[in-house]
């Protein structure tokens, strides 16, 4: 175990009692906060108090980045600016190819624009408190101030925000906030960000900076132990076209490889979006904090038939001008333009007037499976409600709505079959982002000295459940405006340090254990053979009927019994046709089923642990008197930082406890 993350324990936190066999407390953890400065001004003291590393330096030091999305992608090109030696890595044939194009809605920036009353403080606030008080409010603080910097350094480079009709840059409200300040490009935001992104990490990869490793997936990380502290100093990458496994080491690790909502196989994220790199972080000793943290999209299209592959997200912008609804008749098949308005439930301006249909994802979400459940779903299976825009059509003006949300309308129509001109869309949530992630510190690294993660895959700034248009922000905070901070900070402490040989030992080891991994899995030889889609599609319906929107002891402790069974079965029957010596895509999706497997497992554990309701997680054992989740701050106001046993079922739960300064601990109202 690494000292990196251990401080003197703090009397007045005690480790709840776990009802899950196997869970053990372990240590408390040091964020690593400047000491003796107030949370908002804690980020600018931290950066005037940072080592630095001379320019004539830099050159000396490689940086591996794994990873090109956003957060990944940013910090290789800033760092390659900067004049550091960069390698960055991606599955993919091109980093513009990187999940983070798929974002649409937008961008927070309390930058004020508006007469509005917005601000940093605002800010924080709308997310601290959409994350239901289970986030670092530190952190909260640097992600509102450095947004300011995020809105226009994406511009300098060429991201095209919309604009008002005299030229200054457009902003719209989204969920969870009653002001306008999220910046956007009609739609497709996370597209232009990430273009624009790919765009600064192509010219350092010109200048020769930044050399890119295309078609390459981390399997492995190389860890050297000294004075029983672990330093991350090197990966192992497989080549997807030829199977070949190679050995790359560095001075500093950055992981940025997204999120792991794929685990619940029907998501919203591309299909090869994984948890892989996290994982085997994860296996090497680095916390994985608050895995059960998931959030589901209400605006998601529903699954409506048994042969779909995943879901497709409407972006939340659509909540601006729609009108979330169902009928109040069970199983009302008429067409919905038919039904009349006293026949109609608009349930989130009923039950939260203040916000109304721009309530927080989780709230939404919930309000919309409770419907569901009640027998109240439309649509083929009943599983869905309406989004409707016919208010808004006739207030506005049809070529108004159009010029907002075109993009959005063609890609249902295309999807649905059905115009949301003049028919209402139909929607559900469905698995869209992950708040847990690596455990990361101040500087944004892990319980592993020298690996840092960034982005989706790691915990920071969402809490429990995260606020609208905030993943965009977070992901460019983290890989423009953080990173190339924190890195230098690390790197000055070990100055003429030449990187870890590549015949090393520890290289070698890595080397093997990447291998045997992929033996394993090829070698298995079973009388009832299946593909790894057989193993995900049942693991995803295990998760969600278990660790879903919502959840309760009885599901989560079967749901756990259940993921335990599907993973004997899985090393048992899995068939991997094919060479691992050539591209084998079958090879790939089982290895990372076999960690989604694992890690569907954890979060189950995580989800019966936290004896609470918070955010996206929802126990329907802790509500309030009007049905809402129901926090337990007296006992639960930490973050949960696992760790795996040293025997299968055996977990050790780290705490970081959390204090709220400039935001007080409050039950949150939407009402």
């Amino acid at each position: 175990m690494s000292t990196h993350s251990e401080t003197v324990t703090r009397p007045e936190f005690q480790h709840p009692a776990s009802i899950v066999p196997g869970v053990v407390p372990g240590t408390i953890l040091e964020s690593h906060e400047p000491k003796g400065v107030p949370t908002k001004e804690m980020w600018q003291y931290h950066k005037d108090h940072m080592e630095l590393v001379s320019p004539l330096n830099r050159r000396k030091f490689k940086v591996l980045v794994v990873g090109t999305g956003l957060a990944a992608g940013a910090a290789a090109a800033a760092l390659g600016e900067l004049g550091y030696t960069v390698k960055a890595f991606t599955y993919h044939d091109a980093p513009r190819r990187a999940h983070s194009i798929a974002a649409q809605g937008g961008v927070n920036s309390a930058r004020g624009k508006k007469v509005d009353n917005d601000g940093a403080y605002r800010h924080v606030k709308d997310t601290v408190k959409g994350g239901d008080y289970r986030c670092r409010e530190s952190d909260c603080w640097r992600l509102a101030y450095e947004s300011v910097r995020v809105i226009d350094h994406m511009n300098a480079i060429g991201a095209p925000f919309a604009r008002e009709y005299g030229g200054a840059l457009a902003t719209r409200s989204f969920g969870g906030v009653q002001v306008s300040r999220t910046y956007y490009t009609r739609g497709q935001t996370g597209q232009q960000l990430q273009l624009s992104t790919a765009s600064a990490l192509q010219r350092q990869i010109h200048l020769g900076t930044v050399e890119i490793f295309t078609h390459n997936e981390m399997v492995d990380l190389i860890i050297t132990e000294t004075d029983g502290e672990k330093r991350c100093e090197g990966v192992v990458m497989r080549n997807l076209i030829n199977g070949e496994l190679t050995a790359h080491t560095g001075h500093a690790v950055i992981l940025g490889t997204g999120g792991y909502g794929n685990v619940f196989h029907m998501s919203t994220l591309a299909k090869n979006s994984n948890a892989g790199a996290m994982m085997r972080a994860f296996e090497a000793g680095a916390y994985l904090a608050s895995p059960s943290f998931i959030q589901f999209h209400p605006t998601g299209l529903p699954v409506n038939s048994e042969w779909q592959s995943k879901t497709i997200l409407m972006s939340e912008s659509l909540r601006n001008d729609g009108r979330v609804w169902s009928p109040i008749k069970p199983k009302d098949d008429r067409d919905p333009n038919t039904i009349p308005e006293e026949e109609r439930d608009y349930f989130l301006e009923r039950r939260y007037p203040a916000f109304g249909n721009l309530v927080p994802r989780d709230v939404a979400s919930r309000a919309i499976s409770q419907q569901i459940n009640k027998g109240l779903g439309v649509g083929p299976l009943h599983n869905a409600a309406y989004l409707d825009f016919h208010d808004a059509i006739e207030r506005l003006g049809q070529d108004t709505i159009r010029e907002r949300y075109s993009n959005l309308f063609e890609m249902y129509e295309e999807a649905i079959g059905e115009n949301p001109y003049t028919t209402p869309m139909r929607i559900a949530p469905t698995c869209h982002f992950t708040m847990g992630g690596l455990w990361t510190d101040f500087n944004e690294m892990t319980s592993i000295s020298g690996l840092f993660a960034a982005g989706e895959c790691s915990w920071t700034y969402h809490g429990a459940n995260r606020l609208g248009a905030n993943s965009l922000l977070s992901a460019s905070v983290d890989g423009w405006f953080t990173l190339p901070f924190t890195i230098p900070n690390f790197l000055a402490h070990h100055l003429n340090e030449p990187p870890l040989a590549e015949d090393a030992p520890a290289v070698q080891v890595a080397l093997d254990r990447a291998q045997a991994r992929i033996d394993r899995l090829m070698n298995i030889k079973g009388s009832d053979p299946h593909g790894p889609e057989y193993y995900h599609r049942q693991l995803g319906e295990i998760l969600y009927f278990s660790c879903g929107v919502a959840r309760n002891i009885e599901d989560l402790k079967s749901g756990i019994e259940k993921i335990r069974a599907l993973r004997k079965e899985f090393w048992s029957n899995l068939r991997i046709p094919g060479s691992q010596d050539e591209m084998n895509q079958v090879l790939e999706y089982a290895a990372r089923v076999a960690d989604y497997i694992d890690l569907g497992e954890l979060m189950c554990i995580d989800a019966l642990d936290r004896d609470e309701s918070c955010g996206a997680h929802f126990r329907d054992d802790h509500l309030s008197p009007e049905g809402e989740a129901e926090r337990d701050d007296e006992h639960w106001c930490f973050v949960s930082a696992w760790e795996a046993g040293k025997n299968e079922g055996e977990f050790i739960r780290h705490a970081e406890p959390l204090t709220f300064e400039a935001i007080p601990l409050m039950t949150r109202n939407y009402k």
